[in-house]
């Protein structure tokens, strides 16, 4: 399994570094090297971390993004956020470099950036420690015993890694050093909470005590606010 998590995050790794330097017309961009080896060594990290401590999440976490006992709709979902992230990427190399459509950033705001980056995945190896089915696709883990996870970031948030995530949206565009990689984050974070709901939705009809989970805890993201 390590050969595979190692395989597959330098395969995620080189695809992300085709869209950037590819759409940036150079490979002469610090800050877009330093993004790749922050995300490489921080996955490495949190995976070999998930192999020695739950091998079984970290299978789920390598499966495709598209499978059987997925709901339908997330399939399509998963779909669109690919595109979506390549774009993504490709715009903030467009602005950032070839085109320069942004002013530089200044640097306290790149290293907050980096911070950003740092402190989402970061915060995933907490949600993994709590909750053992905290796999990408949205699906009932019947054969590993799916049950509610409630402890850690989960006593606060509904979906902490979520919340995690809004710091690498926010986070990424300051490392890259592009103002219009912002544009597309209110889209991402809607695109977010539409899919928690969805995923509410079917927790609390097919998983056990999901519902009065949702009664204990009442914000999804971020507490006091939504």
């Amino acid at each position: 399994m390590i050969k595979r998590l190692v395989f597959q995050t330098l395969i995620s790794l080189a695809g992300m570094g085709m869209l950037l330097f590819g759409a940036a017309g150079t490979f002469a961009w610090p800050a877009a090297w330093w993004y790749l080896i922050e995300i490489g060594v921080l996955s490495l990290w949190i995976g070999f971390w998930l192999a020695r401590h739950d091998p079984g999440l970290l299978a789920e976490r390598l499966a495709p993004l598209v499978q059987k006992q997925q709901s339908r709709w997330d399939r399509f979902f998963l779909v669109g956020v690919m595109l979506v992230w390549c774009g993504w990427l490709i715009l903030m190399a467009l602005d950032a470099m070839r085109f320069h459509w942004s002013a530089p950033l200044p640097v306290p705001l790149v290293s907050f950036g980096s911070l950003c980056v740092f402190l989402c995945i970061f915060m995933c190896r907490f949600v993994f420690q709590a909750n053992s089915y905290a796999a990408p696709v949205v699906k009932i883990q019947a054969s590993r015993g799916h049950k509610v996870a409630d402890t850690g970031p989960y006593a606060y948030v509904r979906h902490p890694m979520y919340a995690a995530a809004l710091l690498f949206f926010i986070g990424t565009p300051f490392l890259l050093g592009s103002w219009w990689g912002f544009t597309c984050v209110p889209v991402m974070v809607i695109a977010m909470g539409w899919r928690a709901v969805r995923e509410e939705r079917l927790l609390a009809a097919q998983l056990d005590g999901y519902a009065d989970y949702i009664a204990r805890v009442r914000y999804r993201f971020i507490p006091f606010v939504w």
